[in-house]
């Protein structure tokens, strides 16, 4: 053996470099894109509350709003519903999933899952440029 180290320690440091960099905007680009995503899940379950909820919760879609909760650097949760703290905020369960009386409206359902896919696609570009080091 010759001792030699066949392991090219400068690709390394470069990938520790180019990490140092993009690792912070990606953080920050993350949190905008899943602020951005909750507020059209919001906006998109309020508009689907006012074509949907039955005459008698007429102050219900503004009853839904959104919280984006950190837990650290790299973990978001967006908390996204109706706030029962405000008027007819408590209906939400009720409309959202239905009773033995009364239909699932799945307003929020149809919300998320209709910016699921701009959500992903963020999210996937973050991660693209992030493992672009090498280019």
């Amino acid at each position: 053996m010759t001792g030699r180290n066949p392991f090219d320690m400068g690709d390394v440091r470069r990938l520790q470099r180019h990490l140092a960099r993009v690792v912070p905007q990606a953080r920050r680009d993350t949190r905008a894109v899943m602020m951005h995503g909750a507020l059209n899940v919001k906006k998109g379950w309020q508009a689907n509350a006012r074509s949907s909820a039955p005459k008698h919760a007429p102050a219900y879609p503004r009853s839904i709003s959104f919280d984006l909760l950190m837990f650290g650097p790299d973990q978001l949760l967006a908390v996204i519903g109706p706030d029962k703290g405000k008027p007819q905020g408590s209906l939400g369960n009720i409309l959202e999933f239905g009773s033995v009386k009364n239909p699932p409206h799945w307003d929020g359902h149809r919300a998320l899952y209709d910016e699921l896919p701009a959500l992903e696609a963020q999210l996937a570009l973050i991660t693209q440029r992030g493992l672009a080091w090498g280019v």
